[in-house]
């Protein structure tokens, strides 16, 4: 029977650096006001060991936990359906590793789990949160405020209440739509539909501002040509045969997200419609799983989805390490869009 292993401890670095216990503790567990050789003696000593602090000891030195929630407001049917979603984790997972932090995953998957979220967060064990995919009337905001851990929003907050003031990165919706539906009517298109997503979330809200930004200046404006949806291919498809049923001379259409426009590709095939010939179609977000199941290949508005949940974790972990008194906290971010010509307009 082999011999087992012990784990090096706290004293062997300490005596390997020529340093108290106390001041290994300091380096090792986050600690101020240790001068820069002994850290250096500390921290070769922990490497050559292999030392592996105890964290329920560094967090009561650092009063901090390395564990970020990952709070996102939508069931799990649509999370683990929908690639914007793993693009976004995948961001955030790559920076909050990046700085030694794990991330806690959070689902409410109706409005019984907001409560249940609310207290694990106000329950210390976590340093701070990034939340996503809110809508309007969602009470997550205030309860997540009551519980007064740092929190970086995905996507521009739409309350009033404090709305304002939140740290937030989202992408240039609107901008992004204008360029969608200006191409389309470069193209020769008049009768120009919108698709939307849910309009109780922002994004979905400035892309039809986008969209109707252009329209208005055409003077084509037309209520008929607008019909709400879900970010969902079955919602596309719903709300394209809708359109269909309204408007048959529609000649073009905008699509709030890629998903939708999956949906919307899939009726005008039914319907005998040539894409692009009859009809040009337009997404929104580029994402390879998506763009690439589409037939013909998808134009679409790009953003960097990935991008944007490693920005969200920065900005909190910025928020959590400022130290100096009367620092300003991290500014929001809005990050450009940049429409990508394929086969479909």
């Amino acid at each position: 029977m082999s011999e087992a292993v012990s784990r090096p401890t706290l004293e062997a670095v300490a005596a390997r650096a020529g340093v108290s216990r106390a001041t290994a503790s300091r380096v090792v567990n986050g600690g101020d006001g240790v001068r820069e050789p002994l850290v250096e003696r500390v921290r070769r000593a922990v490497e050559e060991l292999g030392y592996v602090p105890n964290q329920a000891a560094r967090s009561l030195v650092t009063r901090r936990h390395d564990a970020i929630a990952v709070v996102i407001a939508e069931p799990e049917t649509r999370i683990f359906t929908d690639p914007f979603f793993a693009l976004q984790l995948r961001g955030i997972s790559k920076e909050l590793t990046a700085h030694d932090n794990q991330l806690v995953l959070l689902l409410t998957e109706g409005r019984d789990d907001h409560a249940r979220v609310a207290r694990y967060l106000t329950g210390g064990h976590v340093d701070g949160a990034l939340v996503f995919s809110l809508h309007l009337d969602d009470p997550l905001p205030g309860l997540i405020d009551g519980s007064g851990v740092p929190v970086v929003f995905g996507g521009r907050p739409g309350w009033s209440d404090g709305g304002d003031r939140a740290v937030y990165v989202d992408c240039d919706n609107r901008g992004g739509a204008r360029d969608a539906v200006r191409h389309l009517a470069g193209l020769g298109r008049t009768r120009i539909a919108h698709i939307t997503g849910p309009l109780d979330q922002t994004s979905a809200a400035d892309r039809l501002q986008g969209y109707r930004d252009v329209m208005d200046a055409l003077g084509e404006s037309d209520p008929q040509l607008v019909v709400a949806s879900d970010f969902t291919p079955a919602g596309g498809e719903r709300a394209t045969g809708e359109l269909l049923d309204r408007r048959p001379d529609v000649d073009a259409v905008f699509a709030a997200n890629d998903l939708t426009a999956l949906g919307v590709l899939r009726v005008l095939r039914e319907r005998g419609r040539r894409v692009p010939e009859d009809v040009a179609v337009i997404g929104f977000d580029d994402v390879l799983p998506v763009t690439e199941r589409s037939e013909p290949s998808l134009t679409t508005v790009r953003q960097d989805i990935e991008e944007m949940g490693r920005l969200m974790a920065r900005l909190l972990l910025t928020s959590l390490n400022r130290t100096a008194p009367g620092t300003d906290p991290p500014s929001s971010v809005i990050l450009p869009t940049t429409l990508v010509r394929r086969a479909t307009a």
